[in-house]
């Protein structure tokens, strides 16, 4: 199996001799994964709590923050001590067809976060710039490619930039709070446990089952891996403790900024009476109103568009994360991303135009739902890993963090069950409809089934591959006679530029007196992308010359060689010519184009690589 995001896998280097450099080296993947914590799926129980309770619920917002610090901790742990992320640890244990049920549960979790990233993106548009909700919510469809782009600038530059908009958030509610004024000595009483009521129970059930996502146990195994580190004892440990202080770090401003949310909500409108807040659009409505200035509900609305588009960066990466360690299968990461939004804008859009405006809240509510349904799924199984002494060797957790580990998991489970329970409850109780009474018990019941068997199935069964850490067990292989590959074709593609003698150069290096050389060359005049071979303007005529040239100087040494011209789109002809000529081997020039380059002159050579069967010579 290979590395999870092979493309930034140990991109980061974390071996600076600068202490201070190599502790910042490590710190970076707990913000990505901190922004799942602060998404527009947490405002709304937020808001109601504070609205509702004043700050008495303070110390439900920080009991779930550390829950959630313990479980990142633990998916951090896996992909650091195995490297591998959840989800690929899950196909190596589970039978394939509940490892299918399990990665259509995981798809599910990311479109339903998704679609609370859309709703809260598109209500933030509304509220700054009045744009209609059914409008926001198609706008939202343009950051489908903002991923693609951030990739090419690398990982930590990606990092950065979500770092930026989480410190937009913070800052945000950070100026909010100094114009609500709240009341100190009544905020540090919220965190003294205690539950009013029946109604206060059920918001504190949403704040907890809000919390931890489990998309982000699967982020956060994955994005450890992109930090290249020593693979023994000690740098392992260092590792572990590092992303400790990381995780620390981030979640506890994730945490800042939910407490800053209801503490804002207890200091405006629970000290105004007004207790019924629990929508987005009614708390931006009465900021301006009751705090009596303008720039309140501005603040408001940007915060809100940061936190989903933040996510959305976060959401599409999980989605790689989870199809690639799943099904082995990898997609274009910008058919990735346009399936998961898909999947988010179209319930949404069909909500707004058959209900309107005003089921959005309850929409949101739902993808929350959804939410809780899964994380049973994500959180069981990472425990079993990493409580494994046989694949975590040493690193494996101790018993008092295993007990702890098991307990959080049995009250979040217990905790959205019995959401879960409550919802379908009431929507059959609203019903009269024998059929769709009996698929949402059908349902349930599966969905119990599933857990249990996700608990009880690794206690009996072995892991069936070895641990990937060679540190816990040095895996037996044989590496054969080593023969030296002859190659009786070899195909080159020339650019007609700067590049070409170090391209046939590397070429001839790897042939021997008997290989003959195919020169490739594609014609990209408008001419020939119309007409293809059969173009005949000047373009193609200097290029055959060119080419005929290029044969010549190598016949003239000895060298069978010829040359073949392409024409239309460049990866498509040369994988095209390398299959025609039954070419076993193939060099070409890569420009180390970065970012914008790379979207504008293409990337021939990755596209080109994932065409052909035969073995690829990049020359930079």
């Amino acid at each position: 199996m290979g590395p999870s995001l092979s493309e930034v896998h140990e991109s980061v280097d974390t071996g600076s001799k600068s202490k201070w450099k190599k502790i910042f080296a490590f710190f970076g993947p707990a913000y990505l994964v901190s922004v799942g914590y602060m998404d527009p799926g947490n405002w709304a129980t937020d808001l109601a709590g504070g609205s509702k309770y004043g700050y008495t619920l303070l110390w439900v917002l920080l009991m779930s923050n550390l829950m959630a610090l313990l479980l990142q901790s633990l998916a951090a742990r896996l992909g650091i001590v195995r490297g591998r992320d959840l989800a690929q640890a899950n196909r190596e244990t589970y039978p394939p067809f509940v490892n299918f049920v399990l990665y259509i549960l995981a798809e599910i979790a990311i479109a339903a976060t998704d679609l609370a990233e859309v709703l809260g993106m598109a209500i933030g548009i509304q509220l700054l710039t009045g744009l209609p909700l059914i409008w926001g919510v198609s706008l939202t469809v343009l950051d489908t490619f903002l991923l693609l782009v951030l990739q090419r600038f690398g990982m930590r530059k990606m990092e950065a930039f979500i770092i930026a908009l989480v410190a937009i958030v913070g800052t945000s509610f950070l100026i909010e709070l100094i114009l609500a004024k709240p009341q100190m000595n009544e905020v540090v009483k919220g965190f003294v446990p205690r539950i009013p009521d029946t109604t206060a129970l059920y918001i504190a059930i949403g704040i907890i089952g809000a919390t931890v996502m489990p998309h982000n146990l699967y982020l956060h195994s994955a994005l450890v891996q992109t930090r290249k580190i020593k693979r023994d004892d000690k740098g392992i440990r260092q590792s572990i403790k590092l992303n400790f202080i990381d995780s620390t770090i981030a979640l506890n401003l994730a945490f800042l900024v939910n407490a800053a949310i209801l503490i804002l909500a207890a200091a405006v409108f629970f000290k105004a009476g007004r207790t019924e807040i629990a929508e987005i659009q009614d708390a931006h409505e009465l900021l301006e109103k009751l705090l009596g200035t303008k720039l309140a509900p501005v603040l408001f609305a940007v915060a809100l568009i940061a936190a989903g588009q933040s996510s959305t960066v976060t959401g599409t990466l999980a989605g790689q994360i989870v199809m690639e360690g799943y099904l082995r299968l990898r997609i274009n990461p910008w058919l990735r991303r346009l399936i998961t939004r898909l999947l988010a804008i179209i319930p949404a859009l069909l909500v707004i135009l058959i209900a309107g405006d005003k089921e959005v809240g309850a929409l949101l509510v739902f993808s929350q739902v959804l939410l809780s349904m899964q994380l049973g799924f994500a959180v069981i199984p990472l425990i079993h890993f990493v409580s494994d002494k046989q694949t975590m060797g040493d690193f494996a957790i101790k018993t008092p963090t295993k007990i702890l580990s098991w307990l959080i998991a049995a009250i979040l489970v217990y905790l959205n069950i019995k959401m879960v329970y409550e919802e379908a409850s009431s929507y059959i109780a609203g019903r009269s409809n024998l059929m769709v009474d009996g698929i949402i018990i059908l349902v349930g019941l599966g969905f119990i089934v599933l857990l249990v068997y996700t608990i009880v199935y690794p206690l009996f069964v072995r892991y069936r591959l070895a641990p990937a850490n060679p540190n816990i067990h040095t895996a037996q292989v044989s590496l054969g006679e080593l023969d030296h590959p002859v190659y009786r074709r070899i195909a080159m593609a020339l650019e007609f530029g700067k590049f070409d003698e170090k391209i046939i150069r590397n070429a001839i290096a790897h042939g021997n007196e008997h290989t003959e050389y195919i020169l490739i060359h594609i014609v990209e005049s408008a001419s020939a992308k119309y007409f293809g071979k059969d173009s005949f303007d000047l373009e193609t005529r200097k290029d055959q010359e060119q080419l005929d040239t290029y044969v010549a100087l190598l016949k003239s040494r000895n060298i069978h060689a010829r040359g073949v011209l392409g024409y239309r789109r460049r990866a498509n002809e040369i994988a095209r010519i390398v299959k025609e000529e039954n070419a076993e081997f193939l060099v070409l020039g890569g420009h180390g184009h970065k970012g914008l380059k790379d979207i504008i002159y293409g990337e021939t050579a990755n596209q080109v690589r994932h065409k052909v069967k035969v073995p690829v010579l990049v020359v930079q």
